[in-house]
């Protein structure tokens, strides 16, 4: 008879960790700089009139949230929910700028932050720049500096992992703040539904079910070997993070891994033509963002997505750094053509990341010597 392995569990609880998550972050910059927006269902989205039915939300304010518009449905299904929606068309750009002055106000308390995206990050601490012992004193003061400073609100969890402090920040939205302390954690986790488990996505629900696993006491109740063996690594992680644990930490962001864009499609693409302008988008979007970085990369990745939402990566490594558009689209088409099987499939999504990065910190010029000698 054979007994199970029994790894040991070890749980940090040292650290105090904000999650800071910006409410409905687009919408909201949209509705300070264009008051008349507010108080409507906003959608930020081209639209659907504008674009033959194509493209998906970004984001809804939280007066579109009550027809169930949310990130990521369709622009046209978005319309049909609730066709008197203001829809407006993003502005990156515009948002990344914003996102840099939110985190000039983070780095007033702490220079340990980990980015997720635009509108949220982690931070650490623990130890930061006023002193502070309370970390609910930290999150508040990082909420009214950016209401008082950008006019625009945030929620925020405060627990002692990363894990915890995210749950914590959706809790209550907008503008909440909730805290989760060690001997707090085990009972808010156990109402959890299982889909709000990190790393537990749609295709891996159906199997929780399967197996009984609604919520986070029924995840709790599983052997912590019958979890590795169904689900293997996230098992492993599923048994800590049911019982609090989750030891990882926030990973301050130096220097950009990888530099990428990718869009979805409300309606998939079916001829070549549509992929090839699409690619072409991709790529001086991509192009733009290394050049305003200051980065180039050896490495050329596409992603495609099918209607059956099957995920598939291509690659090519270079012998020269690229960052030119036109050569990002070249190496692009070339990985497309190389996706046979996905010729005659409806594509759900696109992706071009260049990787193998490093710093433009200076350019080749070749000196013409001879006329050198004229002189």
């Amino acid at each position: 008879m054979t007994q199970d392995l029994v790894f040991p569990l070890k749980n940090d609880t040292s650290r105090k960790i904000i999650h800071i998550d910006m409410d409905a972050f687009y919408a909201s910059v949209e509705e300070r700089d264009h008051p008349e927006l507010k108080g409507h269902p906003l959608v930020i989205a081209k639209h659907p009139h504008d674009t033959g039915g194509r493209g998906v939300v970004t984001t809804a304010n939280y007066e579109a949230r009550k027809f169930g518009i949310h990130s990521a449905m369709s622009a046209r299904e978005a319309y049909e929910r609730c066709p008197n929606a203001n829809f407006v068309s993003g502005r990156r750009e515009h948002y990344a700028d914003i996102s840099k002055q939110i985190h000039a106000i983070f780095h007033r308390y702490t220079d340990i932050i980990e980015p997720l995206a635009l509108d949220e990050a982690y931070l650490d601490v623990t130890e930061n720049k006023i002193g502070a012992k309370s970390a609910i004193r930290v999150a508040r003061m990082i909420q009214l500096d950016i209401w008082q400073e950008l006019h625009l609100t945030c929620s925020a969890g405060v627990s002692y992992n990363k894990f915890l402090a995210k749950l914590a920040s959706d809790y209550q939205k907008p503008s909440g703040l909730t805290t989760i302390l060690p001997g707090e954690a085990p009972g808010f986790l156990e109402d959890l539904p299982i889909e709000k488990f990190h790393g537990v996505g749609k295709k891996t629900v159906p199997r929780m079910h399967e197996l009984g696993i609604y919520t986070g006491k029924d995840l709790a109740e599983k052997n912590e070997m019958e979890l590795i063996r169904e689900f293997g690594k996230m098992g492993y992680s599923l048994y800590r993070k049911v019982r609090g644990i989750h030891n990882a930490p926030v990973k301050v962001e130096r220097e950009p891994k990888s530099v990428g864009r990718e869009n979805t499609y409300g309606k998939p693409l079916y001829s070549t033509e549509e992929v090839k302008v699409e690619l072409r988008s991709l790529a001086q979007s991509v192009s733009r963002s290394l050049n305003k970085n200051q980065l180039h990369g050896m490495t050329v990745v596409l992603k495609v997505r099918d209607k059956d939402y099957e995920t598939f990566t291509k690659r090519i490594t270079l012998p020269d750094y690229v960052d030119a558009s036109e050569d990002l689209l070249f190496h692009a088409h070339e990985l497309w053509f190389s996706f046979e099987e996905l010729k005659d499939k409806g594509i759900r999504l696109l992706g071009i990341t260049v990787t193998n990065l490093a710093p433009k910190t200076f350019e080749l010029i070749k000196l013409p010597l001879w006329e050198q000698d004229k002189k």
